[in-house]
């Protein structure tokens, strides 16, 4: 984005991604779909670096849904790999992602993932944690209503243990119970692929977010892309409901 254009705009602090079409992406150029999800791991690497670049507070990138388990053996098993190059390529290049600031965090349940992967994001966590730049939360076997229920099922074992009163419960206690907790919620959520839905991501987070949807297939989204979503945004009157 040109510098001039840049500090003109007061820029989303939160960005959501749902990274739609990869599978289309590889279809259309008779590919197997698991060359499109490989595509689509180099357009996150060159997104993410883009919004560290323009310091965006928080970027969710949706990488792998709770329903997403339903899909073919095959290509749960080249995710779940991606994955893991994903990890180990995030410790291999650490001082560039030091360089960037990125704090790394994963959304979703982790219990549902194979052990050593846990491992690896618990570390890869762990070692970015003081990190003060751009944070990126990847969202693994993720669903907005699984992300609430989970939230209340733990305000629900305060109020049984007496630590808090069902009067102390408000909207602020809801969302330090989620994945993104002491976050920004998403100023603007873009999906990319032709579909104009949010497919259980961000749900709570996302009550006053813009959308901006995209025909272009995620492995083709560029950094242009985003600077043309950006400048959409930045076009809006957000009211949150008062009259401006």
């Amino acid at each position: 984005m040109d510098e001039k254009i840049l500090k003109s705009l007061v820029l989303p602090r939160h960005i959501g991604f749902i990274m739609d079409g990869n599978g289309r992406w590889a279809t259309a150029r008779g590919l197997e779909r698991s060359e499109g999800h490989k595509a689509g791991a180099e357009t996150f690497r060159t997104i993410s670096t883009y919004c560290a670049k323009l310091g965006i507070e928080s970027v969710t990138f949706y990488a792998f849904s709770t329903e997403n388990w339903k899909r073919p053996k095959k290509e749960v098993g080249t995710l779940m790999k991606l994955f893991r190059a994903f990890l180990e390529e995030a410790q291999e290049r650490e001082g560039e992602n030091e360089a960037l600031g990125f704090r790394i965090k994963f959304a979703g349940d982790m219990t549902g993932l194979p052990k050593d992967l846990i491992r690896l994001f618990r570390t890869c966590e762990a070692r970015s944690a003081n990190k003060t730049g751009t944070t990126v939360n990847i969202a693994v076997n993720y669903g907005g209503r699984a992300e609430i229920t989970a939230a209340v099922r733990k305000i629900a074992e305060k109020v049984r243990k007496g630590e808090m009163g069902v009067d102390d419960i408000t909207e602020d206690t809801v969302s330090a119970g989620l994945y993104t907790a002491g976050q920004p919620d998403p100023d603007l959520i873009i999906r990319p692929g032709g579909e104009s839905r949010l497919s259980n991501f961000l749900i709570w987070q996302a009550a006053y977010s813009e959308f901006y949807f995209t025909d272009i297939l995620w492995p083709d989204f560029t950094p242009e892309d985003l600077d043309k979503a950006i400048i959409d945004f930045c076009s809006r009157n957000r009211r949150f409901g008062a009259v401006k």
